[in-house]
């Protein structure tokens, strides 16, 4: 299953019967609020299950991060209960550019479960087109998923560290180019980036319509960062959210490796005092 289905694709499949029919996950979310669970009250796609990135998709803030990968048993419970099958497509939304709904697509991923997408486009293009919204609560049939985690490589503090400064490597940095040079840090107690690491903000996955650019366009956008089909890479962004768009991106674009995610990111990284932090916009 390719990383991206078009909202045409996923209509047919929602009306292709039961043992067709993927797992619809809404994963809206926000940095700053309102809460995502308020707009799926308001709308959603028929058949769609609110899963929570604060409490569903990661475990409690703390040493790991804002947002630290959950625990096995727990995502297995989240994902059972939102109907997730083994060997069952699953699609994955929110209301933006698609770079939360990748945390979803990221972890699933992880966890073992390869067929999975984003909508692209996500919500808006959705109901931009007219198609069928509601506001009925789903009742999924409870999934028999297995969580395996393994499926896709992970990056701890260290591991960022040596990816950024490997000679064959490249470390990418997601966020905002004004959270990458130190201009200003509105969520983590210290400013700055990763020594060594290179910015690729993740707005740039997609364009103003909200729609993933081309494959090419995308292997361009990453060769000018650095990125070859050969080198070693990473992302990170502020808390393991919108880096996981970096790791999808990098798969729409051809590449025939994972990235390696530093699901710690910056919230991990500066916790530590002992941790550099560079400013400006150089990597170094």
């Amino acid at each position: 299953m390719l990383p991206v289905i078009s909202t045409a694709e996923l209509a047919a499949l929602l009306d292709a019967g039961p043992s067709a029919r993927p797992a619809v996950l809404d994963v809206r979310w926000r940095l700053t609020g309102p809460p995502g669970v308020d707009s799926y009250h308001q709308g959603h796609l028929p058949g769609a299950v609110y899963v929570d990135i604060d409490t569903e998709l990661a475990s409690t803030p703390g040493a790991g991060g804002r947002h630290p990968l959950p625990e096995p048993a727990a995502l297995q419970r989240t994902l059972r209960a939102a109907g997730v099958r083994a060997g069952h497509p699953v699609v994955a939304y929110d209301d933006g550019d698609s770079s939360v709904a990748a945390r979803a697509w990221w972890l699933l991923r992880w966890a073992g479960h390869t067929e999975v997408a984003v909508l692209d486009g996500g919500f808006a293009t959705w109901r931009a087109e007219g198609r069928p919204v509601t506001t009925e609560p789903a009742e999924p049939a409870e999934g028999d998923i297995t969580v395996e985690p393994g499926g896709l490589p992970v990056l701890d503090a260290d591991g960022a560290a040596a990816r950024a400064r490997a000679r064959d490597g490249v470390l990418l940095d997601a966020r905002a180019p004004q959270r990458y040079t130190g201009e200003t840090e509105p969520v983590d107690p210290r400013a700055g980036h990763i020594p060594g690491a290179v910015n690729a903000p993740f707005t740039a996955h997609t364009g103003p319509d909200g729609r993933w650019r081309s494959p090419a366009e995308l292997a361009e956008h990453f060769a000018a960062l650095g990125v070859t089909p050969d080198t070693q890479a990473g992302a990170y962004c502020g808390s393991g959210i919108t880096a996981s768009s970096v790791v999808l991106a990098l798969e729409l674009a051809g590449r025939p490796e994972p990235a390696a995610l530093y699901a710690g990111s910056w919230s991990h990284w500066c916790a530590d005092p002992a941790r550099p932090a560079a400013t400006g916009p150089e990597p170094h």
